[in-house]
């Protein structure tokens, strides 16, 4: 398995809210609103429930992130469904000071030799883009 990393970003809110927003994908509805306009043609469709989120993107086709283990108020881990690439994403949460939470996005893929430097690049962009989103979010319930 390949891991990559995201960059390390702050959120201004503590970690029981980011967690709470965040362990509920429900929550995360909000977000298709946030979608940049040239990237939104890409995206066909996403659907939310408590513990699974599914996106049809071009030329990937239907991807869903299901929720395989909470830990409060640490980590989120996901698997994904439907992927062409076996897939695990996880989200985890560091407290700053009672203000600010630091986080971090891991993925872990299979990714084949042959693959592997034409997936890299964009899965580490998307990663690092995921993060930066997740400081944007508004995390007051």
């Amino acid at each position: 398995m390949t891991s990559f990393e995201s960059k390390i970003t702050r959120i201004p809110a503590p970690v029981e809210m980011v967690y709470a927003k965040l362990s509920d994908l429900n929550n995360l509805e909000a977000l298709r609103n946030m979608i940049p306009a040239d990237k939104a043609a890409q995206i066909k469709d996403m659907r939310f429930d408590t513990d699974s989120c599914t996106v049809n993107v071009d030329p990937v086709g239907e991807l869903t992130f299901k929720i395989i283990d909470r830990e409060p108020p640490k980590t989120i881990k996901f698997t994904a469904e439907k992927s062409p690439l076996p897939l695990f994403l996880w989200i985890q949460l560091l407290p700053v000071d009672e203000y600010t939470t630091k986080t971090r996005i891991t993925i872990k893929a299979e990714i084949n030799a042959f693959l592997k430097p034409m997936v890299s690049k964009p899965l580490q962009e998307a990663i690092d883009r995921m993060a930066d989103v997740l400081t944007v979010i508004p995390y007051n319930m």
